[in-house]
């Protein structure tokens, strides 16, 4: 016999043993924590074994430090009437939803004397839905050397075969195969899925097709693995045919297609089948919203979340990964904190991805105090936590800072990835520090042994170009390992033009040329150089040949989130609704910025035009657009935050620095 208990439009079953002793019954102003924490402060004083076995089964409701105080009081109060293994099993699938898997050999290795299958397949299991491959196989290795280990089964493959998967380990998973074989396993259908699954992983093809071909018995789940081998090896065509013949199809099947296109870049294919779905379920929602994410379609993320909310169906911690990925790149602070309120309110745990997002999130919408909280918050941090607030430390001016971070991230023993010294790298540029950064760029092979890549030599050529040691950053481009990028050059011609080194600068644009034939920053440069010393007909040549080859400049624009949604501007737009008070809102800044001592950089334009013009042109770039709309969207004093997808023009930043001090 069950009943049922109410809990914000939420229905939630439980055994009634214990509940109606608890007066849980009805009682909707309790929360799911306030009904853990009430269960919990009555289960020490009177050692309820059948109350324990209850808790351990509401896995969903538990946070970490539940499980903490749970497993506390079985080690100090052990009931003698149910066996260990049980209890272990039950703890063992708590914390693996929780994804903390660094506990769970304390729990296997402590807590039993002499585990039995339930308890390995429980802790196998657990790692390997937690992709943690290599304690899958270790302990699946232990398994087979203890003498008084038992025999493995069916479940134990699954999660083995997963494991070897994971890591494409084709010797590791052809033995496994041969064990499977030896332990009479191989027609099990889970085992068979499993093979089937990683074969596709390793590259053959023709191997995992044959073990499908041979399967006596199907399941869904058999073509799913079918449908999204084929895709894992670039055959979406293939799987498209094999998905279009399949009689039952799950939400499974449908999110492994939207996702297939969605990474091929075919976003419009994959939303023809994301609006065929019979049933859109969370899986269906967040391969669609996934998908945009990845594929820079940020809007477009941000309202599919929203009319996900509008069909009144509840995202789970990856659906806010992805979301929060796109409030990130657009500045959408008020949905992102929204999100942490949610999470919080939902009593969702703070694992180890949605953290990082989280935290990822604040430190580009220049929250940094809120992205440290979050940071501090994390029950679980790697090396991806502790590179996400060294280089939000370093985008928000906080050089010393982030180098504090890093000393006390090598102090708790993490090593630091390629990501880390970008950060690091990044903090040095804007500070100036430049011995500081060569420093930095030479630890990385000597004491870590991180081969630097492109990226990195290009944040080296700029620390040292904006330093104005354009000779030693030719230099140090010239002697790279790999072939110097546009991008590489690129940061030496910000140094050429910076400092007038015309003879350098025209060098490194033949360089960038020859790389990119239609690199408009080049031809920019070159016309700005040539009108500036006097050689008018030069200047005039470059702009004929860059309408000549068709080279059009990427057009800069600019996102601000006001009341919740996100606004977008181009450069000259009139586009928005409140067009005429944005313009009016402009005419009134070039004015008080004027009195102000401001100066257009009119050198900036390229177009033959008067200086007027130019500086009409300067004064409706897209993110001066961005920044009226906000003046006259927003109360005075609210903090303006503008997102653009092009670095900040010297005149735009000379503005914005100077807005912030004339107006309140």
């Amino acid at each position: 016999m069950r009943d049922e208990i109410e809990d914000e439009g939420e229905h939630l079953q439980y055994p009634i043993l214990g509940c109606k002793k608890l007066g849980f019954l009805r009682r909707k102003s309790i929360t799911h924590r306030h009904k853990i924490k009430f269960i919990l402060a009555r289960l020490y004083p009177h050692n309820h074994a059948k109350l324990t076995h209850l808790l351990l089964r509401c896995t969903s409701l538990l946070t970490t430090r539940h499980l903490f105080q749970i497993q506390s009081h079985l080690t100090t109060n052990p009931i003698p009437s149910i066996d260990p293994n049980i209890l272990a099993v039950k703890l063992i699938a708590a914390f693996a939803h929780l994804a903390n898997t660094r506990h769970l050999s304390l729990i296997f290795r402590h807590f039993l004397e002499t585990p039995n299958i339930f308890a390995y397949n429980a802790l196998l299991k657990a790692f390997a839905q937690n992709n943690d491959w290599h304690h899958t196989i270790l302990y699946f290795n232990s398994q087979l050397l203890s003498p008084n280990a038992p025999t493995p089964d069916e479940y134990t493959f699954t999660s083995v075969l997963k494991a070897c998967a994971g890591l494409l380990r084709v010797t590791e998973g052809g033995k496994v195969h041969c064990l499977v074989t030896k332990f009479g396993c191989e027609e099990n259908l889970f085992v068979r899925n499993s093979l089937t699954d990683m074969y596709f992983k390793f590259g053959k093809v023709g191997v995992a097709q044959k073990l499908f071909d041979e399967m006596r018995v199907r399941d869904v789940v058999s073509w799913n693995t079918l449908v999204a081998g084929y895709c894992v090896s670039g055959e979406v065509g293939e799987a498209r045919r094999v998905f279009g013949g399949m009689v039952e199809k799950s939400s499974f099947s449908w999110s492994t297609m939207i996702s297939a296109y969605a990474k091929l870049g075919e976003l419009e294919e994959a939303q023809r089948l994301f609006d065929a779905v019979p049933q859109r379920n969370v899986v269906s929602w967040n391969a669609m919203i996934a998908g945009y994410a990845q594929n820079e379609k940020y809007d477009e993320a941000v309202g599919l979340f929203r009319e996900m909310q509008e069909c009144g169906l509840a995202p789970n911690d990856v659906t806010l990964v992805s979301v929060l990925s796109a409030c990130a790149h657009l500045g959408a602070l008020d949905l992102g904190k929204w999100i942490d309120r949610f999470i919080k309110r939902s009593g969702m745990d703070l694992g180890l991805f949605l953290g990082n997002a989280l935290a990822d999130m604040y430190a580009k919408c220049g929250c940094i105090t809120e992205a440290r909280r979050v940071f501090n918050n994390m029950q679980e941090r790697d090396v991806i936590s502790w590179s996400i607030i060294i280089t939000g430390l370093a985008m928000n001016g906080h050089a010393d800072q982030a180098f504090e971070c890093f000393d006390k991230m090598i102090e708790h023993g993490l090593k630091p990835n390629e990501i880390t010294f970008m950060g690091l790298l990044t903090a040095c540029t804007p500070a100036g520090l430049v011995d500081k950064g060569l420093e930095y760029f030479n630890m990385m092979e000597k004491a870590f042994g991180i081969s630097p890549k492109i990226e990195h030599y290009g944040c080296v050529v700029d620390l040292l170009s904006r330093a104005s040691r354009l000779a030693k950053a030719e230099d140090m481009i010239n002697s790279m390992p790999m072939k110097p990028n546009v991008i590489v050059w690129g940061a030496l011609l910000g140094g050429c033009r910076t400092y007038k080194d015309t003879d350098r600068g025209e060098r490194v644009v033949r360089r960038i040329l020859e790389l990119d034939s239609e690199h408009s920053g080049s031809y920019i440069y070159l016309a700005n150089l040539y009108a500036s010393m006097g050689r008018l007909d030069d200047a005039a040549q470059c702009r004929l040949r860059m309408r000549d080859k068709g080279v059009t400049k990427t057009p800069g624009c600019s996102w601000i989130e006001v009341d919740h949604i996100v606004y977008e501007f181009f450069m000259g737009d009139l586009s928005h609704p409140q067009s005429d008070k944005i313009y009016s809102m402009i005419r009134e800044l070039r004015w008080k910025m004027k009195l102000a001592g401001y100066k257009p950089r009119t050198d900036l334009v390229l177009q033959n035009i008067d200086e007027e013009e130019k500086e009409d042109a300067l004064s409706v770039h897209s993110e001066k657009l961005a920044i009226a709309f906000g003046l006259i969207s927003t109360s005075p004093g609210t903090t303006i935050r503008i997102v653009k997808n092009l670095r900040i023009c010297n005149d735009c930043h000379d503005a914005t620095k100077l807005i912030s001090k004339i107006v309140e």
